[in-house]
């Protein structure tokens, strides 16, 4: 059957050069038809004739049914696709709720501006149809938002439109001044609660948790907290995510009623080239970012809206370009059409892109994930992605950005030279078939509860109960034993002069942000995060900012300042960094015969020892000493060790265990993400011959790379067989000789990726494997 995506793919297709066969797979995913039910009654007459006026005459099953849930005061999640209507699952009961009662409150919250700002949007033009809502004045109240807005915010507008750093950081730290704002909270909305994972979504529970605590105590009755409505991509187990983010039940909503255009679903592995090797001999596979931009090129020329998603800052300025140089070639006049969005742009920057993508002044946009919570696009024919965006749930959730006014439209995801894009390209069962994963979070990690518990103490003061409640006796006690809090009267009450909120980044990094100057004329061009800054802006990296490349001139993490100058050297650079591991506990252990699989703590010490310069065309210049502070992490890991005399049975001699099980810690960091809700820069590993503890024995780590530990290497450790034999398959599918980027190289190596043994990898893991499906059988 033809279609337009396949239409679209034919063009992607011929595009490659003769003789290439990229693709590995294509699936045909059938149009949904919808299923719609009528109005609620509850509803009243102006505020569905808002609705109607702008189009929308009948709702889907899900929007019915997850409004009814908050309009009646339960907590719900809407667990749908995107372009779905969750937004009206929200809309209706506030807009309701606003209409009815005077004194009503609502909140609205989301992990990224342009998502809110989008939402913001809808929220002027409903009220502005409902003439007895003209007092609600829906406001953004964010990190962009001048002195006197955020002052009327809290003032006047009856529907905040907000993010969890704001709520911690300025509505729970002054409650006070919010006293009036939290008594009248009726609604709050947690848009795009999937994306609340790790250590990010830890903090946000914690975050609401408090918010709700403080609701109770300004509350005439403080049995009557706000009903909180959840929207999130499809996950498993919504409800029991939601739960976990208020530590309340939380009804689920995940039938979808909503139609769906069909798709066509595109596997594609770029050729390996003909003209270049990599490190120690490798082949080397043609880009997915450069893939992408060609393929981008090529769609757009064809005339469809396109948008590609990478997975980092670079890849989002470089495929930019890349796709504007091949429209140079085949269509000119598209040229100025192309332009790239990520995180990291200026305010102005942000906004005037959002603007020309909704006007259609653009018509191919290289985003990272910004946007795949962002703004509400309409219309594209396709999405490219360069790369497997970490999780199934992301996967769909982008996906889902095609075929939004219900024709046809294609969905190409480009691997990466990664062994877990490797495996899903030559597994497409894994992706296509695979359950969406579980959102992690760990709300009693010590090192998030701690800093939280003193922030609520400090807006109230706990008591035992809540305390327990929490299962936070032991960090509460080491809170009053450093002299933060103090006990009186079975409750916990702040030191004198204690002011928590700011030291708090509930986002997970490891620090501020470091600002990124333009040393000639003081221009600010963007931020780094404290924790990555010594890989991304050390002396003399490149760095680039909205098409053009700079030179790193100074780094001081003192000063929270990197200074660059404007030079495009004509290479990247790849920061090199070395690991050592430390275990500081037994954690929890379990032995197969030779082997050991164990989840434990760790402390890892990190540091940035140079980096390599490459030319774009991949040939690496050299190598570049540096001389950067060490960073220590106290994390959990998921280790496993395995005996010398095993390794010899599965035909590892003495001298090929080092490469063999190096190979093998690649390709595991690679795989996690098939386990864990989780992207490889999450997580870190190390292997070493002769393991750290008393027993000396060969050993691999996967660790977490947040302090205390996210869940990741804990899903590591519950599904280990499935884990690794993803990993071990993966190896095998690759179709390299020894081993190269696609299976057990990994960029950020610090040993330059030597020594490797990609055939001794899948002996150990083998051996592995066999170890625990014999303890299963027995």
């Amino acid at each position: 059957m033809v279609t337009f995506g396949s239409e679209l793919l034919a063009a992607a297709v011929a595009g490659t050069d003769a003789g290439e066969q990229p693709l590995r797979h294509v699936a045909e995913l059938p149009a949904r038809h919808g299923r719609q039910r009528p109005w609620p009654t509850w509803v009243e007459p102006d505020v569905l004739r808002a609705f109607t006026d702008r189009g929308v005459n009948s709702p889907w099953l899900h929007q019915v049914a997850a409004a009814d849930l908050a309009h009646a005061g339960r907590h719900v999640v809407i667990s749908t696709g995107t372009a779905s209507g969750k937004s009206l699952v929200y809309q209706l009961p506030i807009l309701n709720a606003l209409a009815t009662e005077p004194r009503a409150r609502a909140l609205y919250i989301s992990p990224t501006k342009a998502l809110g700002h989008d939402q913001l949007r809808a929220a002027h033009a409903l009220t502005a149809a409902i003439p007895r809502l003209n007092d609600v004045a829906p406001t953004a109240y964010d990190g962009d938002s001048p002195t006197e807005v955020r002052r009327f915010a809290r003032e006047r507008s009856r529907w905040l439109f907000s993010n969890p750093d704001m709520v911690h950081l300025a509505l729970l730290r002054n409650h006070a001044r919010w006293a009036v704002f939290l008594r009248g909270l009726r609604f709050v909305v947690v848009d795009e609660c999937h994306y609340y994972r790790g250590v990010f979504g830890s903090n946000v529970a914690m975050v609401l948790r408090r918010l709700l605590r403080l609701c109770a105590r300004y509350s005439a009755d403080p049995s009557r907290t706000p009903t909180v409505i959840f929207a999130s991509a499809t996950t498993s187990e919504p409800g029991a995510t939601a739960t976990e983010l208020i530590g309340q039940p939380v009804e689920e909503v995940t039938e979808d009623g909503s139609p769906q255009g069909a798709r066509t679903v595109a596997l594609w592995e770029p050729a390996l080239r003909t003209d270049l090797v990599g490190e120690n001999g490798a082949p080397v596979r043609r880009s997915a970012g450069s893939e992408s931009a060609r393929v981008m090129a090529d769609l757009i020329a064809e005339g469809a809206r396109t948008l590609t998603f990478v997975r980092s800052r670079r890849g989002a300025e470089l495929t930019a370009l890349a796709a504007r140089a091949r429209l140079e070639d085949i269509a000119p006049e598209l040229v100025e059409k192309v332009a790239s969005y990520r995180a990291g742009y200026l305010p102005e920057d942000r906004n005037e892109l959002e603007r020309a993508l909704l006007d259609g002044r653009l018509r191919g946009l290289a985003t990272t994930n910004a946007l795949e919570l962002g703004i509400d696009i309409a219309g594209l024919d396709a999405v490219v992605m360069a790369g497997f965006p970490g999780t199934v749930t992301s996967f769909w959730q982008q996906a889902g950005r095609s075929g939004r006014r219900g024709q046809g439209a294609l969905v190409l995801l480009v691997a990466r030279d990664d062994p877990l894009d490797t495996y899903l390209v030559h597994n497409p069962a894994a992706l296509l078939d695979k359950p969406i994963e579980r959102v992690v979070i760990d709300p009693t990690n010590p090192y998030i509860l701690g800093p939280q518990l003193l922030c609520a103490a400090t807006e109230f003061p706990l008591d035992d109960v809540e305390v327990r409640t929490l299962g936070a006796e032991v960090v509460a006690q080491q809170l009053v034993d450093d002299g933060l809090l103090r006990r009186r009267s079975g409750k916990y009450y702040p030191a004198p002069g204690v002011d928590p909120h700011p030291a708090v980044d509930i986002r997970g990094s490891t620090g501020n942000q470091i600002v990124i100057v333009e040393t000639d004329t003081g221009r600010l061009l963007g931020t780094a995060d404290t924790g990555r800054a010594a890989a991304s802006v050390h002396p003399g990296a490149v760095y680039l900012h909205q098409g053009e490349s700079y030179l790193v001139d100074s780094l001081d993490f003192d000063e929270g300042m990197a200074f660059v100058h404007g030079e495009d050297p004509g290479y990247a650079t790849f920061a090199r960094e070395l690991t050592d591991i430390e275990v500081t506990g037994t954690g929890e252990r379990s032995t197969f015969g030779s082997v050991t699989l164990g989840l434990v703590p760790v402390r890892v010490t990190n540091r940035i020892v140079g980096y390599l310069r490459r030319r774009l065309t991949g040939e690496v210049i050299d190598f570049v000493e540096l001389d950067m502070p060490p960073h220590m992490l106290e994390t959990t890991a998921v280790m496993y060790t395995i005996t010398p005399e095993a390794l010899y049975g599965n035909g590892i001699d003495p001298i090929r265990i080092p490469g063999s099980l190096h190979a093998a810690e690649h390709a595991a960091i690679g795989l996690l993400p098939l386990v864990a809700s989780c992207d490889r820069g999450d997580i870190g590993g190390l292997s070493t011959a002769v393991g750290p503890e008393s027993d000396g024995l060969p050993s691999v780590f996967v660790y977490d790379g947040y302090p205390g530990g996210a869940g990741f290497a804990e899903q590591g450790f519950r599904r280990a067989s499935t884990w690794l034999g993803a990993t071990a398959a993966a190896i095998e599918a690759c179709e390299c000789p020894s081993g190269c980027p696609s299976c057990v190289q990994s960029p950020k190596c610090g040993n330059g990726n030597d020594p490797l043994d990609k055939a001794g990898a899948v002996q150990v893991l083998d051996a592995v494997l066999s170890a625990l499906a014999q303890n299963l059988q027995s």
